[in-house]
């Protein structure tokens, strides 16, 4: 499939693509024309990335994880090695460290709120 199609399989802009492809996360054959040209295993391959994006992982960190995964099912495969899973646990305890922060930010902020609205309430 040409980019145009991944990417509307997928959600992600072309030009996504095309910087997933500059840091080595995703690959493209090219058709005599020059044109980039996916397998169908890229659509799989493309969720993940953006998975882990949304993790908050980074580009040098997705290449290193990625061979690691299988596309159909995300699955460690024999390329995974124990300095591997270690740095994937320090990933983990940074996002649920932020998810902690951001949690504590939310209740100061409700009762802030609470606070607010209790004193317009008795107005």
């Amino acid at each position: 499939m040409r980019i145009g199609e991944l990417a509307g399989r997928t959600g992600v802009s072309e030009r996504s693509l095309r910087y997933y492809e500059e840091q080595g996360v995703l690959r493209s054959e090219r058709t005599p024309g020059g044109h980039r040209d996916y397998g169908d295993w890229a659509v799989d391959r493309v969720i993940h990335i953006q998975e882990l994006f949304a993790a908050g992982l980074s580009s040098k960190k997705i290449a290193q994880l990625l061979p690691c995964m299988r596309d159909a099912d995300g699955g460690a495969n024999e390329f995974a090695t124990p300095e591997l899973v270690e740095e994937l646990e320090t990933e983990r305890d940074r996002i649920n460290r932020t998810i902690n922060d951001l949690i504590r930010s939310r209740d100061v902020l409700d009762e802030v709120i609470g606070r607010a609205a209790e004193r317009f309430a008795t107005s």
